[in-house]
């Protein structure tokens, strides 16, 4: 017997079945494998101490999996989430003090406040506006950064300073030849064995098998050698995610603001594109602005409970799908799973060398430096390569949140850059088409002619405030040392228009009209018909002037030449122009 329960929940509801439950308990402790040896680096790789990691795996996970949209997606701590928390607290708190914990509680807590108000407002497109170049340059950046702050760890080094990039080479130069070569073996055992298990089979919990290899290590070291021991994670004092107060001065607000609104942005861009991958998969329909609110309410949430900025993670959302979870339940029982998996393993935890942690830090940061994705950027276009330099510049001398704002600033001014410089392209029939269809003069191989009174132009792209200074400058030049009195412009790429740009067809019209000629228009589109009309550029030029084909308007601008050029023309580049009896067409 089949038994049928529907949890409901604002807006959204999943049906629970026996056979449902039970694939999602399978799910759902592979998920919980899978969050024990992430959650303990990624907690770590935060600056945070290892059991934050496990914390951040448990409450945001639940919340998220009851709020968001998604079937499959699975909340926690991830590399990026990480990654960025360290680098923007890094420099203002000690990493694993109380003040740096107490900061990063609150970070977390305004993260959630904007993160919801995303979904709630609708604003979910804003993080569209992050470019994949500083994303690229973001995470190598971050990356280099924490593989750097992982050396010392591994080497078994005490630094007196490990803050900022330059500081920690200079310690690490220093103090090399102090390396515990204990410490050395059991890191490389360490990154030995999970490459080696990840090269067998990914789908194996590689990570989880090179801690427990480290740990190997160094409990041989202790036994059989006379080695100096390793330092331990040592005493836990719950897996069970304790009660939390988020709290922060009143005067630092304004800075964590910003470093909530750059976290906010990386999260949600994570969470959102990993829910679409898995939907396209999956076939599921994802409500983006739900999928914010239950990201919001899972950090609100994990604030309290000693979780810090936790979004839908990659490494374990696909194996959970991939495993056959068929419902939220299954982020859920992992959840609850991993609890169980860390208290049962508690004392082998307490004894995990930080050495072998490092390891792991360096091996997942080596994989997060985006050189493909730089290659890449640089076959595609140079200058977004250049905005993936500055900002992984910027993540190693900058605080992170301006990192991602300057690169952020200096994508969206290239894309103005583009988007002021539409192209204006001569239009000609091609000689060699058996149509003549009209192309650019710019794709022609062979000896082309434009005819002498009337000038074809082909406009791609809007014409705006910030384009219109580029666009008379480019029909000035049109004008000078020609003849061609007549402008037909084909308009149909022209996809938006305001009052500056209308301003340059009225001025072109004027000026056309001056010199004896006139302006045509080929298939303007209704939007740019409508602000015409706003604005009277529509009685300016006129109901004749506007055409809805090439053939149309051609066949009414040759009867307004010049007759006498026409008469005398050695070109006739128009189909029109081959009658013979131009007087007899005109009539």
């Amino acid at each position: 017997m089949t038994i049928t329960w529907t949890a409901k929940l604002p807006r959204f509801s999943f049906p629970l079945t026996t056979s449902t439950f039970r694939a999602d308990t399978m799910a759902g402790l592979l998920g919980a494998v899978l969050s024990l040896p992430q959650g303990i680096a990624f907690g770590t790789l935060a600056g945070l101490p290892p059991e934050y990691g496990i914390y951040t795996a448990v409450v945001p996970c639940i919340v998220a999996a009851l709020f968001g949209s998604s079937r499959h997606v699975v909340s926690g701590p991830t590399n990026a989430n990480s990654l960025a928390l360290f680098a923007a607290l890094s420099p203002l708190a000690v990493p694993g003090s109380a003040q740096y914990i107490g900061y990063a509680l609150a970070v977390t807590a305004i993260v959630g406040i904007m993160q919801f108000g995303v979904g709630a407002f609708k604003l979910g497109w804003i993080t569209d506006f992050i470019a994949p170049a500083v994303l690229i340059g973001f995470m190598s950046g971050a990356a280099l950064l924490i593989g750097l702050y992982a050396v010392p760890d591994m080497l078994g080094l005490t630094l007196q300073e490990r803050t900022g990039a330059v500081n920690v080479v200079f310690e690490l130069f220093h103090h090399v030849g102090a390396t515990n070569m204990a410490a050395l073996i059991v890191g490389l055992v360490t990154l030995v064995v999970t490459v080696g298990v990840a090269k067998i089979s990914r789908r194996l919990p590689y990570m989880l098998i090179g801690i427990i290899g480290g740990y190997a290590a160094s409990e041989a070291l202790v036994h059989f050698t006379k080695l100096a021991d390793v330092q331990r994670i040592g005493d836990i004092p719950t897996v069970v995610p304790p009660l939390s107060m988020p709290w922060l001065d009143p005067a630092l607000l304004p800075q964590f603001v910003s470093i909530a609104g750059a976290l906010s942005i990386v999260a949600l861009g994570q969470s959102v594109s990993i829910a679409k991958a898995l939907a396209q998969r999956s076939g599921q329909h994802i409500d983006v602005d739900r999928e914010f609110v239950g990201q919001g309410l899972s950090n609100i949430a994990g604030s309290f409970f000693s979780s810090y900025v936790s979004c839908g993670s990659l490494n374990r959302s696909l194996p959970n799908y991939l495993s056959g979870a068929q419902t939220p339940m299954a982020a859920m029982l992992s959840a609850v799973f991993l609890v169980v998996l860390a208290f049962v393993s508690l004392p082998l935890l307490e004894r995990l060398p930080m050495p072998a942690i490092a390891a792991l830090l360096i091996y997942i940061a080596y994989g997060l430096i985006e050189v493909k994705g730089f290659m890449r950027l640089a076959r595609i276009r140079r200058a977004d390569l250049g905005v993936a330099l500055i900002t992984f510049s910027g993540m190693l001398f900058l605080p992170f949140q301006q990192a991602i704002l300057i690169g952020s600033a200096i994508s969206l001014l290239l894309y103005l850059n583009r988007t002021a410089h539409p192209a204006v392209r001569t239009l000609v029939p091609d000689p060699n088409a058996p149509k003549r269809t009209f192309t650019p003069t710019d794709e022609l191989t062979g000896p082309h002619q434009e005819c002498p009174q009337l000038k074809l132009v082909r406009i791609e792209g809007s014409i705006y405030f910030g384009a219109a200074g580029y666009v008379t400058r480019r029909l000035n030049a049109m004008r000078e040392h020609t003849t061609q009195k007549h402008l037909l412009a084909m308009v149909r790429s022209m996809n938006f228009i305001d009052l500056a740009g209308a301003e340059v067809w009225e001025q072109e019209l004027d000026v056309r009209r001056r010199m004896g000629g006139d302006l045509y228009f080929h298939r303007p589109r209704k939007d740019v018909r409508a602000l015409w009309r706003r604005v009277g550029t529509d009685k300016l030029l006129g109901p004749d002037n506007v055409f809805s084909t090439k053939a149309e308007a051609i066949s009414s601008i040759l009867p307004r030449l010049d007759p006498d050029i026409c008469d005398t023309c050695q070109f006739r580049i128009f189909k029109e122009c081959q009658i013979t009896n131009l007087e007899a067409f005109r009539d």
